[in-house]
This record gives structure tokens, C-alpha cells and sequence, in this order.
């Protein structure tokens, strides 16, 4: 089973130390929640960790949840391996697109899924700016980005396994 850790929370364990880490970059105010349905897709993915940035109540009454939330989210991109970004309908996601050029495409070292609703308004956008920096494959539905998640994931737990297996713990990424 995936370990899912929303907004604002923390859960480390041992168990989960060496855990690819996904996280759900992507609109969470004013569009579908997106999220839920690929946590769904992903959540009987062995040894894997997804960060999602939408919580279940935002309390919008409360002068420092902004800056928590930013915080939140900017540490937990940092520890991601993997970074999907989903650009749903019903918002321009103007965040989701400077984490795009943050995050995507100047971190080579990260793993970048770049998926859009097919009804999301600037796609052309999104698609010519991602061909541009070299993200030549996106993905039109959670199907397809859940699975391309399930590959990369799958990678790292394999690469992890040799490590350990040839007992070099200590250089797993």
C-alpha cells in the first residue's frame, strides 16, 4: 500500500525512509479534485510515498495557513523524486506553472510527469514550453500519468533493492 500524507502533515518511519517520493504538483482550489482520483489509481503501489498538497478542510480563517502551506508544499517538492504535474480545468493554475519551471524543468535530477486535462485552457502553452526544455511525453489522462508513476517508481524500489542486496545502504538516493 502507498503511504499518502496530505497537507500540513509529516509521517517518517523507517519503513518508509528509502520510499520513492511523489509529489501531486498541481491546482487544489477551483477544479476537479484530481488528486483523490489518482491517490486511487496509486494507492495499492507498493513502497511508494505521495504528497498531496490538497487538504481535506483549509482553514481559511487562519492569518498563517497560506505561508504553512507554501512552506509545506516547497519541502516536500524538495524531497520528491518524482513530480507529477497536473493541469486540470476550471483554473489556470498560475502556481502549478511557475513549480513547472521551478521544479520541472531546471532539476534534472528530478523525475517530471506532465500530464493535462484535455480541457485545460492553456495546454498549448504547457505543451510548447515543456517540448522546449526537453519533456517530450505528456500525458491527457490520470490513467496514463498513474502509470507512468507505477514505472518510475517501480525503477527506484529496483535500483534501491540492489543496494541493499550488495549491502550499500548508505548509497541509496
Amino acid at each position: 500500500m502507498a503511504t499518502i500524507i496530505e497537507a500540513p502533515n509529516d509521517v517518517y518511519s523507517v519503513d518508509t525512509k528509502h520510499n520513492p517520493k511523489v509529489f501531486l504538483a498541481g491546482g487544489i482550489s477551483n477544479c476537479p479534485d484530481w488528486q483523490a482520483e489518482l491517490i486511487e489509481l496509486l494507492k495499492n503501489e507498493e513502497n511508494v510515498t505521495l504528497f498531496n498538497p490538497r487538504r481535506a478542510n483549509f482553514p481559511m480563517d487562519d492569518p498563517n495557513a497560506a505561508e504553512e502551506q507554501i512552506t509545506w508544499e516547497y519541502q516536500k517538492l524538495s524531497e520528491s523524486g518524482i513530480i507529477v504535474f497536473w493541469f486540470s480545468r476550471g483554473s489556470l493554475n498560475p502556481i502549478v506553472l511557475y513549480e513547472l519551471g521551478m521544479w520541472g524543468n531546471s532539476r534534472r535530477y528530478k523525475r517530471i510527469i506532465i500530464g493535462c486535462d484535455p480541457a485545460y485552457e492553456r495546454i498549448k502553452d504547457v505543451e510548447i514550453q515543456s517540448r522546449l526544455a526537453g519533456n517530450n511525453q505528456m500525458h491527457f489522462t490520470l490513467e496514463s500519468v498513474a502509470d507512468q508513476v507505477k514505472i518510475y517508481a517501480r525503477k527506484t524500489n529496483a535500483v534501491r533493492e540492489v543496494f541493499e542486496r550488495d549491502g550499500d545502504k548508505d548509497k541509496i538516493c
